[in-house]
């Protein structure tokens, strides 16, 4: 099991930039594919950015392909967002979780409290 802890939101103007971080508990971080999802008020929950394991892999939702950067430092159990040329859209909780199995949205099992992302106009 792993126990994840995000931090790094705030407010922001629009064309900032943000950097998330996602602390992980436990000593098999490298074996959980990782991944950064967001839910707005009123909408659905979606998944922005996934990371295999090893790091070789990843994936964007298109709207935040060119501007969002996912990575992860296995060595110190911590996975990251970078995200650039923000707009008030991007305004959510933003949450980490990470899965054992596939990247796909609906494989994660563990979940992060969220942190929150306020862009301004």
């Amino acid at each position: 099991q792993v126990q994840l802890v995000e931090s790094g939101g705030g407010l922001v103007q629009a064309g900032g930039s943000l950097r998330l971080s996602c602390a992980a508990s436990g000593r098999t971080f490298r074996s959980y594919g990782m991944g950064w999802f967001r839910q707005a008020p009123g909408k659905e929950r979606e998944l922005v950015a996934a990371i295999s394991g090893s790091g070789v892999l990843t994936y964007y939702v298109d709207s935040v392909k060119g501007r969002f950067t996912i990575s992860r430092g296995n060595a110190k159990n911590t996975m990251y967002l970078q995200m650039n040329s923000l707009s008030p859209e991007d305004t959510a909780v933003y949450y980490c979780a990470a899965t054992l199995g596939t990247m796909t949205a609906s494989a994660y099992d563990y979940w992060g409290q969220g942190t929150q992302v306020t862009v301004s106009s």
